[in-house]
């Protein structure tokens, strides 16, 4: 099961206390999930397609509780792609079906359908929060956190987008917008904010194993950088050792040991007998030691002497 209907299957345990709330989360999930279908005899009707089971449950639920009305429910099998079960919930028209119609914005005018879809008010934080987590059920998606960090929420009204994206940003989030085909994209890339939007719509679970995750990784990527770079230091001192070597060799094989300047012939010596060592351990081996940078100094002194002679 994906890290998106795993964060979703504990989402869909959350029943808001308020009708408010309720109100807020339905709307969002009607909204991004509903179909509206006008009949030949120009009557109104709703279908919810929804492809986790649990999330069905829960609209259903929510429908109960605030309408407490009798819905029909059929699973349809997907022709493409992956062929996953979709939950259909088909909310009929007529009067007794009138005050969820109305709730919802949904009108029949000049025999055309007209949506006015309800505003959630930007002064309730509770019904941001449930609208939000609607939104996330009807349209969102999160990787993985051992992959790349992406949480987003499509939809194919431009102006729900907006709305979205300015609840996000009333609680402190900054989403970015985006197009793909015919969706209307907004999304969240860097990890605090996919934490903190996760703590928002009450994804506990989720978050908690988002951040046990991060955590490891952020780890293990710094112990892979340290480690590449001590090697990379490895590597260095292990070929600058080698090229000093020759040069040595080099030197003592054109004019000898003996007639090298005395400041030079220790350190001469013991490159030849540690070409693996480190400027800190050659200074370290010399009587009195020196610093990193007098060892160096004498072996670049060397270098040159070997260069100027080839």
């Amino acid at each position: 099961m994906s890290f998106s209907s795993t964060t979703k299957n504990d989402l869909a345990r959350i029943i808001p206390r308020n009708r408010c709330c309720q109100l807020a989360e339905l709307i969002a999930l009607v909204r991004l999930d509903g179909t509206i279908v006008l009949s030949q005899d120009k009557k109104i009707s709703l279908n919810l397609f929804i492809e986790n089971a649990a999330v069905a449950r829960k609209a259903v639920k929510l429908l109960k509780l605030l309408f407490d009305l009798p819905l029909s429910v059929s699973v349809q099998r997907k022709k493409r792609l992956k062929k996953n079960n979709v939950y259909v919930i088909r909310i009929p028209g007529g009067d007794s079906y009138r005050e969820f119609y109305d709730m919802m914005g949904i009108r029949l005018l000049n025999n055309k359908v007209v949506v006015d879809w309800p505003a959630v008010s930007q002064n309730n934080g509770c019904c941001i929060r449930a609208y939000l987590r609607g939104a996330f059920l009807g349209g969102g998606s999160i990787n993985d956190p051992e992959g790349t960090y992406h949480l987003e929420l499509i939809t194919k009204d431009q102006t729900h987008m907006q709305v979205i994206y300015s609840m996000m940003q009333k609680l402190g989030l900054d989403p970015k917008l985006g197009r793909r085909k015919n969706w209307h994209v907004t999304y969240l890339k860097d990890s605090d904010q996919i934490v903190n939007f996760l703590s928002i719509i009450g994804a506990h679970n989720a978050l908690l194993e988002f951040e046990n995750t991060r955590i490891i990784k952020d780890m293990r990527n710094q112990v892979n950088r340290l480690v590449n770079c001590e090697t990379a230091n490895l590597n260095k001192t292990v070929n600058a050792g080698v090229r000093q070597e020759e040069n040595i060799r080099f030197l003592i094989n054109k004019i000898g040991y003996e007639k090298l300047p005395p400041k030079l012939k220790e350190v001469a010596r013991l490159r030849l007998e540690y070409p693996e060592a480190s400027l800190k351990e050659l200074g370290e081996l010399l009587d009195p030691p020196l610093t990193k940078s007098a060892v160096n100094h004498r072996l670049r002194r060397l270098e040159k002497m070997a260069e100027e002679l080839k």
